[in-house]
């Protein structure tokens, strides 16, 4: 819901925090991009995937392999729904960053949300987001993408039963 929100807010145009970020468009910065590359990715997903079928977690392997897809999926059929645009193309929410943070999010949940991986995840998330909202996106977009991206996340952790108890 947030991230609908966000979207309808934002649909029209640049932010202030938007105009921030792009002020460090083609820096050194920009170099942040690779850690939403396909292959850096399509690497995670599979060592991913290989992780959880080693332990012999089917199920979590399978949403670990589709729920990026389905991430993308997702990013491409809101964008013109919401119709913001960047440079003539559809903008709103990022498929790069929602993308990346559902492949860290499974990360996390393969790893059974060790200390590690959620620094790790964190850390690569926020500075990804950072390089598409300075290059090919608002920054405003990569928020969206959050929202969309750690929904997927919490959707596949609670249909698998990887929701951590309190005892």
């Amino acid at each position: 819901m947030v991230m609908v929100l966000l979207g309808v807010a934002v649909r029209h145009g640049s932010t202030r925090i938007d105009d921030w970020f792009h002020r460090y468009t083609h820096t050194p910065a920009e170099y942040l991009l690779w850690l939403t590359d396909r292959y850096v990715l399509a690497l995670i997903v599979l060592v991913t995937v290989a992780v959880a079928n080693y332990r012999r977690q089917w199920r979590l392997a399978l949403a670990s392999a589709v729920c990026p897809l389905l991430a993308l999926f997702l990013a491409r059929i809101l964008k013109p729904l919401f119709g913001r645009r960047l440079e003539g193309a559809l903008a709103y929410p990022s498929g790069h960053a929602a993308t990346v943070v559902v492949v860290m999010g499974m990360v996390v949940l393969v790893s059974g949300a060790a200390l590690w991986a959620v620094v790790l995840a964190v850390a690569w998330c926020v500075l990804a987001i950072v390089g598409q909202g300075m290059a090919y996106h608002y920054f405003t977009d990569t928020v969206g993408a959050v929202l969309l991206g750690t929904s997927i996340v919490c959707v596949a952790a609670l249909v698998l039963g990887h929701v951590p108890h309190r005892t």
